[in-house]
C-alpha cells in the first residue's frame, strides 16, 4: 500500500468522497458540532488499527475535526497507498458515529518567496522559523510540528522591482476555486492571470500585493490530473 499515488488517482477512488487533495495533502473536515463530539472522533481514529507506522494529523477545535494525510519520507512528500486506505478508514469510522464532512472548509496556506539565490536565502527563514526541509526539496520548508503554513522559495533568474516579492498561496478544493476566485474578485481583486486554470490562478489585491489560489486532482477527459 505504500505506492505512489498522484491527486487525481485519490479523487478518482471509491470511498474517499469526503477529502480533498491541497498543497499538502489529502484533508477532510468533519463538522462534529461540539468539543466534546469531536473528541469522541479523535478518540476513535486513534484506536484505528496500524497509526504507530502510518499516522494522520488531527486538529481538534469546537466545531469539528479536521484530518489531513500524507506521507513523509526522506525522499518523498505525497500521497502514497497508505494514505488512500487511511482516509476511507477514517470515513468509516465517522460516519458509524454520524459526524457529517464537509469537502468545502479545507484549505491549505503556503507562504512564497521569490529568490535570487535560494542557498543563501533559505537558512535564514529555516533558522528564524525553526522550520526543516521538505522531503527531498531543498526549496521547501516546513514546519515540523505540522502547524504553521508551508514556505517555498521560488527560483527568480532576475529582479523583478515591479512585483511584491512574497506571496500567498491558498490551496481550496478543485470543486471550490472558481468560487474562491469569484469571490476575492468581488472583494475588489483583480485577475492578474489565469493562464495555468483550473490548476492555479493568479490574483491582486488593489495594491498590487499577488497571491495565488491553486487546486490538485481536478476532472480532466478521460481521467483526473
Amino acid at each position: 500500500m505504500s505506492e505512489r499515488i498522484t491527486p487525481g488517482q485519490f479523487h478518482a477512488a471509491a470511498g474517499v468522497e469526503e477529502w480533498r487533495v491541497l498543497g499538502e495533502g489529502a484533508c477532510a473536515w468533519f463538522r462534529t458540532g461540539s468539543f466534546a463530539a469531536g473528541a469522541r472522533l479523535v478518540r476513535a481514529i486513534g484506536e484505528l488499527p496500524g497509526l504507530d507506522d502510518h499516522h494522520p494529523d488531527v486538529d481538534l477545535r469546537h466545531g469539528g475535526v479536521a484530518v489531513r494525510l500524507i506521507t513523509l519520507t526522506s525522499d518523498y512528500y505525497g500521497l502514497t497507498g497508505r494514505d488512500l486506505e487511511l482516509a476511507r478508514r477514517i470515513s468509516a469510522v465517522a460516519r458509524e458515529l454520524g459526524v457529517p464532512a464537509d469537502p468545502s472548509a479545507v484549505q491549505t496556506v503556503q507562504v512564497t518567496i521569490d529568490a535570487l539565490v535560494g542557498p543563501e536565502v533559505t537558512p535564514f527563514w529555516r533558522a528564524l522559523l525553526g522550520y526543516v526541509h521538505r522531503a527531498g526539496s531543498p526549496e521547501d520548508l516546513v514546519d515540523p510540528r505540522g502547524r504553521g503554513p508551508a514556505f517555498w522559495f521560488q527560483a527568480m533568474d532576475a529582479p523583478r522591482p515591479q512585483r511584491n516579492r512574497v506571496h500567498v498561496d491558498v490551496w481550496v478544493p478543485y470543486d471550490q476555486a472558481e468560487a474562491r476566485v469569484a469571490a476575492a474578485l468581488a472583494a475588489g481583486g483583480r485577475l492578474v492571470s489565469d493562464a495555468d486554470a483550473p490548476s492555479n490562478w493568479v490574483l491582486a489585491d488593489p495594491e498590487g500585493n499577488e497571491a495565488c489560489v491553486g487546486t490538485a486532482g481536478w476532472p480532466v477527459a478521460g481521467g483526473a490530473a
